[in-house]
């Protein structure tokens, strides 16, 4: 029971993360339906892979009968910035359990990583508890869109006509501005923004994800470390 408290909070963290992506479960359920998906396959979607991004691209390639390699290829593309939120992570998670850390990378998404670095930033110890918190709020919630929205589907004859796939990029851009705070913040996210955007037009989508985030990364390695206190101004 001493654990509630902190499990409560957690839960708490995930609330106004899970509301902005409730919109993307919807509509990601949706579209899943107009793919040609029943409503339980794209529940058992949503429970067993959970990433939004990577499973509206996963639908929309399997609607198109591309070959699988491509489907995979293009999903490796969309998720690999998981890789780097592991990588930042698994200093913090050490202190987990192995079997709390197979489930906490389980439920590794954007918030879940912004939200646990804010923490640590702060000075607060991210817990299991806490962390596990948060993760069964976002998921309960992610799960129960994509149900509403695939026993909506049928009834809408384009999901994306609806347009709400422009709240993505709004909620991404949400977690980029909560780290504006940390050191060299500007050069980075430019760097990663051009590096996408160039990305974009030569290559495509969904590569673009994978090269702007590796545009960052070699930028931020290659700048000097800021003394503690330098951190550019909000």
């Amino acid at each position: 029971m001493a654990d509630t408290p902190e499990f409560l909070t957690g839960m708490r963290s995930g609330v106004v993360p899970a509301l902005s992506a409730a919109p993307f479960g919807v509509l990601f359920g949706a579209v899943a339906v107009a793919q040609g998906q029943s409503i339980a396959e794209a529940a058992l979607m949503s429970l067993t892979i959970f990433a939004g991004a990577s499973q509206l691209v996963g639908v929309e390639l399997f609607g198109q009968h591309v070959a699988a390699w491509i489907i995979v290829a293009s999903i490796l593309a969309v998720n690999f910035r998981h890789v780097l939120y592991s990588a930042a992570v698994t200093p913090i998670l050490s202190r987990f359990s192995r079997a709390q850390r197979l489930a906490s990378f389980f439920f590794l998404t954007d918030p879940q990583f912004a939200e646990t670095l804010k923490r640590e930033d702060a000075g607060t110890p991210v817990t299991f508890i806490w962390y596990i918190g948060m993760a069964i709020c976002f998921y309960a919630i992610w799960n129960a869109m994509t149900l509403i929205g695939a026993a909506l589907g049928g009834f809408i004859e384009n999901p994306e006509a609806l347009g709400l796939e422009v709240l993505l990029p709004i909620y991404f851009l949400n977690i980029v501005i909560g780290f504006r705070r940390r050191a060299n913040y500007l050069p980075v996210v430019t760097a990663s923004a051009i590096g996408s955007v160039l990305a974009f037009v030569t290559i495509g989508s969904p590569w673009h994800v994978s090269v702007g985030a590796f545009a960052g990364i070699l930028l931020a390695a290659a700048l000097p470390p800021q003394p503690a206190g330098k951190a550019e101004k909000p």
